[in-house]
């Protein structure tokens, strides 16, 4: 007689989305990209109950609006995305602070919780053109540790959010000794992380490793795949991290890594409730790409207990 499979344990505290991003969407507004509309429409039917806004301006930015289009497809904001450079000092406070204050009036109007921080580039993300040094000074990462204290604590008391900081790919928070540096150099009361387990395997880190190490930290996630074989050639070339995009450095579950299972397995261990948003970097690609892909992953996360 054959013993029965074991059930997979259910992942209750993960709740899964996906965003804008994984339907090729990386600007607000841009003649390559899907309209608003079909996102709506192909995100819901593919599976999903959560959504980011994406870049702003690409969906609705009247609250009643998206409010309507969200809520009559079944739909729910998890979070906005702001870009900032904060470790260039005091004198971009204002700048910065008008953008999130946009995003983050959208943000709270549609009931969501968190602000995903992206920090600034190194390079240009459509052009790969250098802009600044790599590495920053001793001075820019104290600038940049107290600018992201004082964003989450504005951003607390002006709007309820919570801003979780997304290491990325050609930032200057990346590897796990970026990582690292950037997380013992604020206060974990007032900045915590969104781990993107595709671009910190891009950049060489451990997704469980970080989540066992710095757990109390891990406020958010995005899930994300590298394919290896074209992230090798990548990372012997140089190449940025746009046209590592269009070769197609970053693919489907559970096709690249690293595995998702143990990631999402960790993360139900710190016992929170976390959300998991599905982003396959993928701009720019074929209008009729992103659906099937979507719908597969969907089932695929379904299949791990999520």
């Amino acid at each position: 007689m054959t013993a029965a499979a074991s059930p997979v344990p259910a992942l209750d505290r993960i709740r899964v989305g996906s965003a804008p991003d994984s339907w090729g969407v990386w600007f607000p507004d841009d003649e390559q990209q899907v309209p608003w509309q079909r996102f709506l429409d192909e995100v819901a039917e593919a599976g999903y109950s959560w959504i980011e806004l994406g870049p702003y301006g690409y969906l609705p930015t009247d609250p009643a609006r998206l409010t309507e289009e969200t809520t009559r497809r079944g739909l729910t904001v998890s979070a906005g995305t702001v870009f900032t450079s904060l470790h260039r000092g005091p004198d971009v406070w204002d700048a910065t602070w008008a953008h999130v204050s946009q995003v983050a009036e959208l943000t709270r109007a549609m009931n969501a919780g968190h602000l995903v921080v992206i920090p600034s580039f190194w390079r240009d993300d459509k052009t790969a053109e250098i802009i600044e040094p790599r590495e920053l000074t001793a001075e820019q990462w104290r600038h940049l540790s107290t600018g992201m204290e004082r964003l989450g604590r504005e951003v607390r008391e002006a709007y309820g959010l919570e801003i979780v900081v997304h290491p990325h790919a050609d930032t200057h928070i990346d590897t796990e000794e970026n990582v690292a540096r950037f997380l013992d150099a604020t206060d974990s009361g007032l900045v915590n992380l969104c781990l993107d387990t595709g671009h910190y395997a891009y950049c060489g880190g451990d997704s469980v490793k970080l989540i066992e190490t710095y757990g109390e930290r891990i406020g958010y996630l995005h899930l994300k795949q590298v394919d290896p074989e074209i992230l090798a050639d990548v990372v012997k070339n140089g190449v940025p991290f746009g046209p590592a995009v269009q070769r197609g450095v970053m693919c489907e579950p559970p096709d690249g890594v690293p595995a998702l299972e143990p990631v999402l397995a960790a993360a139900q261990k710190l016992d929170v409730d976390l959300f998991a948003i599905v982003e396959q970097d993928m701009y720019p690609c074929p209008p009729d790409q992103p659906f099937p892909i979507a719908e597969r992953t969907r089932r695929f996360l379904r299949s791990c207990g999520a």
